[in-house]
């Protein structure tokens, strides 16, 4: 697969985990997972297919990803997915690295649920209520005391 190709794929695959993170309709987050394994499955290369005027013709692609995919070729990204993947804070991306925490799970958390702090996700965990999330797969032990190393980690020290 080409790197055009592969990029799309990616992209849309990144779209669809952001907008399920955000809870958003899961028709539009299937269009986005499908055309993903459309263009990962395409054996052609998408410059090629576009200029030929065939981009609907791939399975899963619409008139409105089509444009995306144009848009893309043209200016080698996609505004929608810019405007999608609002920045999280520094402090909160590192949480991305504990045990069962996902992208996709830490901004719904942040996001949808107003986890802001160590502390708020703590208090979540020791609720059970993170385990009901279906992309949580974690020990819940494990990932307290993972984000009790993470706070010592960025507590700065105070001796003097």
């Amino acid at each position: 697969m080409n790197r055009s190709n592969e990029r799309v794929a990616e992209l849309f695959q990144r779209m669809a985990d952001i907008l399920q993170a955000k809870r958003q309709n899961p028709y539009r987050i299937r269009a986005y997972r499908r055309a993903a394994e459309a263009v990962t499955a395409l054996e052609e290369n998408l410059d090629a297919v576009a200029q030929r005027g065939a981009l609907e013709q791939i399975p899963g692609i619409g008139r409105e990803l089509a444009n995306k995919i144009h848009e893309f070729l043209h200016g080698g990204t996609i505004q929608a997915y810019e405007s999608l993947k609002r920045p999280l804070p520094d402090e909160v991306t590192a949480w991305i690295m504990l045990p069962g925490l996902s992208e996709p799970l830490v901004q719904h958390l942040y996001f949808k649920l107003g986890i802001t702090t160590l502390d708020d996700l703590a208090a979540l965990v020791r609720t059970h209520m993170l385990r009901t999330l279906p992309s949580f797969d974690a020990d819940e032990f494990m990932l307290l005391e993972a984000i009790e190393q993470l706070r010592v980690e960025s507590t700065p020290s105070h001796e003097g």
